[in-house]
Parts: structure tokens; C-alpha cells; sequence
């Protein structure tokens, strides 16, 4: 079925609650690396690079943190991962850990482990199915009992068959953790630039060196990209070619209730997080919002096997959002400023009958729900590639760019380490983990593109 959506905001429905950041004043001197958007894997780029000493210049087009580095799960987990980014993945987990006592500052991690529960026997042999991915990894993830699942489900109304479940995974806060970083990074040098479009790239002697900017040039060595669901768009204009595509993500959260949830779950029809201000971030997690653009056209081919993996749960729609997409490429591609001018944040509107069935599945599976107040909800776009992999790689048609993206709705948990990494490429150091999987190069050189998990 293809949806025609118009979109109109929940009354519910508000900013996303991130603290926005004083900007600091634009630079006048050079800097040796520009960061491009300031998310989760910005910033934890920034930080990164600053604790090296490497001087630091992030440009935010809106404010830090405030689009789906602030809109996700908040989930930090190994469990159910893609086996290429399972040890980057791993790395994040130790940097998470760590961070409040790197940044002197609370980002709400907290070790609470992952359930994936089953109702069926199909379920949780489909569930085991992932634990010949991440033996090789020795993570503490297995199958569980019935008997062992009800003893985490205080009130569950149905007896499950059994769960995947990884002890060691955890949470994080969205809206408090790229902030808090970013504060940090800059307490170290870095200079952040909110309300500060990139518009492109400066070359010379075909190699990169500054960003211009909606208020002026900033020369650097060089340019990391990190800008999620505006990367394909900031590649397009400089003529390279990134398979990108968006899937809006809707969620909401509850006001406080004392559920005795302490795990992240994910049940058929609903995804739960508990909260640290006592309630639950709420999502469905069966159904894929998938807009139908011009970018979904032109890489359908790549895009293929991604979505046959994902056809039971794909629910595609047409509205404004084909010819508005159209128009922001053509915009973009001619350097006019916009969109990254005109669009400063991306809020889409929650797409409404999928909350309501996710809610209708947790309170028929723990009716303790009935009596919970939905606090807020919204929506995000999630930046998508056609492996379901992110890139975090130099690239080759343009040297001093570096590009980190794509990170198909797993960015939040993976961004400390995938900023580290794309700081040890740009320092030429050793990288953290093996950075071949990521490698923008990988869509164009005759590589076989094949999905694993899916998103």
C-alpha cells in the first residue's frame, strides 16, 4: 500500500528539547579541520580531534543536536548489529561509559541491556539466527527462557517464548548528549557555529582547502562531512555521488510511571526505552515510513536488496515530499544556499497511525501503560545507505574531504566511536577499527553492495 500523506503536526507534537549552545564568534584565521554538522558523530569528531590538538572549526546550520541525534531511541547496543559494525560498535560501548568523566558533564548512559522478545517459537529461532554474527566477537549476548524473560517483565500480560538478550548494552539521552559534548569540545578550542550553513567546499590545486560558508570563508586543511540527512544533498553540489535516501522515524515519550521496565525492549509492534526523567521513549519498530522521492528513483537499483529485506515492513508515501525534494536537489546543485538556509532544522510531522498502533501492542502486552500520559511525540529523518552501513571514509575524487553519514538509524550508539575514527582518518593515525566496510569508494567500485541485517 502507498500512503498519500499531507503533513500536519500533532498537537502534541513540539521541538525537540535539546539546550541550544552559544555560538562562538566566526573564526578569522585559518583552522585545520571544518566539521560540518553537528550531531552525535560531529561532535564526538570534535571532541576528539580537540583532545589531540588539532584546531577545530564545526559549522551547525541549526542548532547542536537538534535533529535525529536528538530524535532516536537513544539505544547503545551490540546486539542485533550489522557484523561490519559490530567493533565499532563495541568501541562506542567504552566510550560511553566513559563520558561522563570525559566531559565533566551527565549524557544519561547507563548499562540496562537489550531484550528482543518473541511470541513465537518462529520468533526466537529468528533471533538466534544474529548470534552466528557476533560469535566471533564474544559479546555477552544469547537466548533466554520464558521463564528467565518474565523475571525482567514485571506485568507483562502474555507469556513470551524466550528473548535475545546482551546484558551489557545500554541507553543514553538524545536530548542531553550531543549538547553536553559539544560544551565540552568547546571548553578544549573548539569554535561551534550555530545558525551557520556550509553552502560548499573551497579547492585549490584540486585539493580542499575551507568551507564557504553563509557568513564567509573558512580556510582548512580539511573537511569532514557529518551533516545525516543533508549529506547527500552538500555531496550532490560538490559533484560526488553518495547513494543517500530517508526514512522518517516517529516516536514518542511518556510522563513518569512506575512501569518496572528496566531493560531497552523490542516486542513485536513497539520498541521501549526507560528514561531518565522516569518515563519511556515509545516507537514502532515493524513499520518502515519510507517517502518516495527522486533520489529513491535514481538508486533503486542499489537500494533493491535493502528493501526486499525490509518489504513486509516498508510502508512508502507519496505527498509534497517528491516535489519539495526535487527542488531542494536543483537548489542545491546550483549553490543558491538553499536548502541549508531555508530548512534550518528538520521536524517532520509524527506519522500518527503508526503511534497509535505501537501504543495499542505495549499496553495490550503491559496494560500498566493504559495509565500513562503520552508527553510528547515526534519525528525525525533517519540518513540511509543502501547496505545499511555508514561511511566514515577519506574520498578519493576529492582530497582533504572526508565524509561520515549514512548511519541508517544506528548513529546515536555508535556516534563516540565513529567520530573517533573519522578523526584518526583525517589525522592519518592508526585507525580504531578496520575502516574498510566504511569506505565511500565502495558504491562505485564494482563492490558487491549486500545488506546484512537491514535497518
Amino acid at each position: 500500500m502507498i500512503y498519500l500523506t499531507r503533513e500536519k503536526l500533532s498537537p502534541l507534537q513540539m521541538p525537540t528539547l535539546v539546550d541550544p549552545l552559544i555560538s562562538d564568534p566566526f573564526p578569522t584565521e585559518k583552522t585545520d579541520v571544518v566539521i560540518i554538522g553537528g550531531g552525535i558523530i560531529g561532535v564526538s569528531a570534535a571532541l576528539t580531534l580537540a583532545e589531540r590538538g588539532i584546531s577545530v572549526t564545526l559549522c551547525e546550520k541549526g542548532e547542536i543536536g537538534a535533529e535525529q541525534s536528538s530524535r532516536n531511541w537513544g539505544w547503545c547496543r551490540q546486539q542485533g548489529r550489522d557484523p561490519r559494525e559490530i567493533p565499532l560498535v563495541m568501541k562506542s560501548l567504552e566510550r560511553w561509559a566513559a563520558m561522563n568523566e570525559r566531559v565533566q558533564g551527565e549524557v544519561g548512559f547507563k548499562r540496562c541491556g537489550t531484550l528482543y522478545l518473541a511470541d513465537s517459537d518462529q520468533g526466537l529461532e529468528a533471533h538466534g539466527k544474529w548470534l552466528e554474527y557476533a560469535k566471533p566477537f564474544g559479546i555477552d549476548t544469547g537466548l533466554i527462557t520464558a521463564a528467565e524473560v518474565a523475571k525482567h517483565l514485571p506485568g507483562s500480560s502474555r507469556t513470551w517464548h524466550g528473548a535475545l538478550y546482551c546484558p551489557t548494552d545500554g541507553k543514553a539521552e538524545p536530548f542531553v548528549a550531543a549538547p553536553t559534548i559539544a560544551r565540552c569540545a568547546q571548553k578544549k578550542g573548539v569554535t561551534i557555529l550555530t545558525q551557520t550553513a556550509a553552502l560548499g567546499l573551497d579547492i585549490s590545486g584540486g585539493r580542499v582547502c575551507g568551507v564557504l560558508t553563509e557568513n564567509g570563508l573558512i580556510q582548512s586543511d580539511a573537511v569532514l562531512l557529518a551533516a545525516g540527512a543533508w549529506s547527500r544533498l552538500f555531496c550532490a553540489h560538490e559533484q560526488l555521488l553518495l547513494p543517500q535516501l530517508k526514512v522518517r522515524s516517529s516516536v514518542m515519550r511518556t510522563g513518569a510511571i512506575d512501569a518496572g521496565l528496566n531493560s531497552c525492549i523490542s516486542a513485536p509492534g513497539f520498541a521501549i526505552r526507560p528514561r531518565a526523567d522516569g518515563g519511556y521513549t515509545v516507537a514502532p519498530n515493524t513499520a518502515i515510513w519510507f517517502e518516495l522521492t527522486p533520489d529513491a528513483l535514481r538508486f533503486i537499483g542499489l537500494f533493491s536488496k535493502l528493501a526486499w529485506m525490509a518489504k513486509g515492513h516498508l510502508r512508502p508515501s507519496i505527498g509534497n515530499t517528491f516535489t519539495e525534494a526535487l527542488r531542494h536537489h536543483r537548489k542545491a546543485l546550483v549553490g543558491e544556499g538553499e536548502p541549508f538556509t531555508a530548512h534550518r532544522i528538520l521536524d517532520p510531522a509524527p506519522v500518527q497511525p503508526l503511534l497509535d498502533k505501537a501504543r495499542a501492542h505495549l499496553e495490550r502486552d503491559f496494560p500498566v501503560f493504559r495509565d500513562a500520559v503520552i508527553a510528547q511525540q515526534w519525528a525525525g529523518m533517519i540518513d540511509v545507505t543502501p547496505d545499511a552501513v555508514p561511511v566514515i571514509s577519506e574520498v578519493s575524487q576529492q582530497p582533504g574531504f572526508f565524509v561520515a553519514t549514512g548511519f541508517s538509524g544506528h548513529g546515536f550508539g555508535i556516534g563516540p566511536a565513529a567520530g573517533e575514527l573519522a578523526a584518526d582518518l583525517i589525522m592519518n593515525e592508526t585507525p580504531l577499527v578496520d575502516p574498510q566496510p566504511f569506505r565511500f569508494s565502495r558504491f562505485s567500485d564494482g563492490s558487491r553492495i549486500h545488506p546484512i541485517i537491514g535497518i
